[in-house]
């Protein structure tokens, strides 16, 4: 049994001491607490993607005492960025700390390490500085995008909603392009904001003035990286009917004389039962 003392007052010393180190503690994209030389893996970015690195600006001194602004400031060692990557350090005295990373467009698929670094300032809180390694791996593979319905029968001159559901796993937060190709006269692009390990569904209206069958795309695109898109092959039959028209006027075409409006939640009715006896 003694001969087991010395390590466990070793044992016990060492955790003191890690309980009582200057640490970073890390907020995102993922959460973690490390101390000096640690390492952390961040997740997936697409190439020409930005991303942030947040972390709180509390620590704690050499004797343990919690300083509430320990840390003035986050930024990346530059000579740890790969070629054509740029960094943007957090403002001083920011909390929590936000540093911008931005990777190179043409940045090959694989596992990067940055050193990042928590400064305090002149060393005014005696805590020097704090250096970690963030390992982020670059790949196309971070966004997963859905569009539905891909067959639509509508009236002429009547909107209809395509739903674009954009997975987004990255650590990303840029923006996205949805926009349609090959309708007649139409020219709309929607910019969404698909934040980082979410999934979100979105409304994108079309419609045209003449009946026809139209093979269109759909096309959900990354702002800041032309690798990261998808095409949907899209196919519309417009068409002039009463039964159409009818649809129309109960999702609020007007008719007049206004007389005629108690009229229009009927038609609606007539319209849904219909479809929904033929399947349409």
């Amino acid at each position: 049994m003694k001969a087991y003392l010395p390590m466990v007052a070793a044992a016990v010393a060492l955790l003191s001491g890690i309980a009582g180190a200057t640490y970073l503690s890390i907020q995102g994209p993922v959460s973690g607490m490390l101390y000096d030389n640690g390492t952390i893996a961040l997740g997936s970015v697409g190439p020409g993607e930005s991303f942030y690195v947040m972390a709180s600006a509390t620590t704690t001194n050499a004797s343990g005492a919690t300083v509430n602004i320990g840390w003035d400031t986050l930024q990346a060692v530059n000579s740890s960025l790969p070629s054509g990557w740029s960094a943007q350090a957090s403002p001083l005295y920011e909390n929590p700390m936000k540093l911008k990373i931005t990777t190179a467009p043409d940045t090959p698929n694989g596992v990067y390490t940055i050193v990042i670094r928590a400064v305090n300032v002149q060393n005014y809180s005696k805590l020097g500085n704090l250096t970690i390694n963030a390992k982020v791996n670059v790949t196309q593979n971070v966004v997963d995008f859905t569009v539905s319905p891909t067959n639509i029968s509508v009236g002429t001159g009547q909107p209809t909603n395509i739903r674009i559901t954009i997975n987004n796993t990255g650590i990303s937060d840029d923006p996205f392009y949805i926009s349609a190709r090959g309708l007649p006269a139409w020219n709309v692009s929607d910019q969404v904001i698909a934040l980082h390990s979410t999934k979100g569904t979105y409304i994108y209206p079309v419609y045209v003035n003449e009946p026809g069958t139209y093979n269109f795309n759909m096309i959900v695109s990354s702002s800041t990286s032309p690798l990261i898109h998808s095409d949907f092959a899209m196919r519309m039959v417009a068409q002039a009917s009463l039964l159409n028209d009818y649809s129309a006027v109960g999702q609020g075409v007007v008719l007049s004389p206004v007389i005629f409006q108690p009229s229009y939640s009927l038609m609606l009715l007539l319209s849904d039962i219909y479809k929904a006896l033929t399947n349409q």
